[in-house]
């Protein structure tokens, strides 16, 4: 069995407010859980500390985060995931190596003062920071595959197969100008996949004015569904001025996409969904 359960959905900021309640406002976080294991994080946004309380909070949580890039919206909730504050908790940080220096250099000086007033070297259990970028891994009995995926500045694209389950995490997706090619990279990652959770924050008329900002259309992410064969797509990081009734909208003209492309499932992530996969 592999539960994946949403806990940050947003892009770009969090923001919730009445608007946004059914799909909520925290920023990008997605755990992956398996009976006996140790959980796999899917970037450590806002939405992270959600996911904190549901764990052991007595310093034997063991854990891995593999976070896509170095954000705000995708590393914000670190400070405040109160497991890796406990003596003898672990916690295993994966992502691409920044422009600026190592992925935990660059981290640790994103928590400090004057920017907030704990370090990173201050939270109690042990926190390991692991440069990926176009790596396989074994994690546990999980497989991951990293890959580059186009966005701002160095960004990873994961999948992970575990338990006989595949999903694929590509939150930030910088689509090309014509909307009509797939990376192939970014087709690797999601090849068959029961679960593609994948970038879908702009609507047309917002991608005319903001297609060099790093991320695609909802129908961006029908395609790539398609073109890799993925079963089931998750519209994920959701943009900020979206609320509840634009996103039911946005949903309703991606299955309508779906549809004529040959897509079997769409829905839109939300905090507090779990999906569940028994094999």
């Amino acid at each position: 069995m592999l539960n994946v359960t949403f806990y940050g959905v947003r892009g770009s900021t969090p923001c919730p407010c009445p608007q946004n309640m059914r799909y909520g406002g925290n920023t990008a976080c997605v755990a992956l859980e398996a009976p006996g294991d140790d959980p796999i994080v899917l970037d450590i946004g806002t939405g992270l500390r959600f996911w904190g309380q549901t764990l052991p909070q007595d310093g034997s949580f063991r854990g891995t985060a593999l976070v896509t890039h170095m954000h705000w919206d995708h590393v914000q909730g670190l400070p405040f995931f109160v497991p890796i504050d406990r003596p003898g908790a672990r916690l295993d940080i994966y992502g691409p190596t920044p422009d600026e220096g190592p992925w935990g250099d660059v981290f640790h000086d994103l928590m400090k003062p004057p920017y907030f007033p704990v370090r990173a070297s201050d939270l109690r259990g042990d926190m390991r920071f692991h440069d990926v970028n176009d790596d396989d891994l074994s994690i546990g009995t999980a497989k991951v595959k990293v890959r580059p995926v186009p966005h701002v500045g160095p960004t990873n694209g994961y999948r992970v197969d575990w338990n006989g389950v595949s999903v694929a995490y590509i939150s930030d997706h910088q689509a090309p100008p014509g909307l009509d090619t797939v990376p192939d990279a970014v087709l690797e990652l999601c090849d068959g996949v029961d679960l593609l959770i994948h970038d879908a924050q702009y609507t047309p008329a917002e991608w005319e004015q903001k297609a060099h900002w790093g991320h695609c259309t909802v129908d961006y992410a029908v395609l790539v569904a398609r073109e890799a064969g993925a079963r089931s797509l998750a519209l994920f990081h959701h943009d900020p001025a979206h609320g509840d009734d634009d996103v039911d909208r946005l949903l309703e003209g991606a299955r309508r996409t779906a549809a004529k492309m040959g897509v079997d499932e769409v829905f839109a992530a939300a905090e507090g969904i779990t999906v569940s996969f028994d094999r």
